[in-house]
């Protein structure tokens, strides 16, 4: 990597917990210099504006969590283990794995309104991280982890919609006892689909 390449990422870096915290329009241009202890002119000689900057940072922040996700997701080698692994991932949302709480709602709360192209970043995400856990529940049920009784896709948004949810309410509440419930919750659903 040139040293081009690493300043440009250093700011990605430094603007990331900024925009995943603040937010993209409460973070300023100063914001990010400061943070990345760089001149305006250098940030504009990788970045056309700050939408590129946000766009890119969006995009090192979708992918962090997904790795981080897929990582803990990797350890378990059951359908049922990789999804529980998943849950276990999400159960303290007040200390999460990266600054700010988890930058698939963060974004998506933003951009909803006011930046079409992190939008479709998150919704593309979202997509993918449903269709990856529907995916893995029907290999379960395939190789008999599950009983065909189990809707894959219903259960995989059904999962994945509240545990973002509750992520929101537990940083709210300062809190992860609603998300803890939730995680015993649908681990006794997902169970339930167990043959026996």
């Amino acid at each position: 990597m040139s040293k081009a390449e690493r300043t440009k990422q250093r700011i990605i870096e430094q603007a990331a917990p900024l925009f995943n915290q603040k937010g993209i329009a409460g973070t300023t241009i100063d914001d990010v210099l400061q943070a990345a202890d760089v001149a305006k002119g250098c940030l504009y000689s990788h970045f056309e504006s700050k939408e590129d900057l946000s766009r890119q940072t969006a995009d090192f922040l979708l992918d962090k969590i997904t790795c981080r996700i897929q990582l803990a997701m990797s350890q378990a080698t059951t359908a049922k283990g990789r999804i529980f692994a998943y849950l276990d991932f999400c159960k303290n949302p007040l200390d999460t794995a990266i600054t700010g709480g988890c930058p698939i709602f963060n974004l998506a709360v933003e951009a909803d309104d006011n930046n079409p192209a992190v939008k479709q970043k998150v919704g593309a995400k979202l997509l993918a991280a449903q269709a990856m856990f529907s995916n893995i529940l029907q290999e379960g049920i395939t190789n008999g982890e599950f009983a065909s009784t189990l809707n894959a896709a219903d259960f995989a948004f059904k999962m994945f919609s509240a545990i973002e949810g509750a992520i929101v309410i537990c940083r709210i509440l300062n809190t992860s006892l609603p998300i803890q419930q939730l995680i015993k919750s649908l681990k006794a659903e997902l169970e339930a689909h167990v043959p026996s």
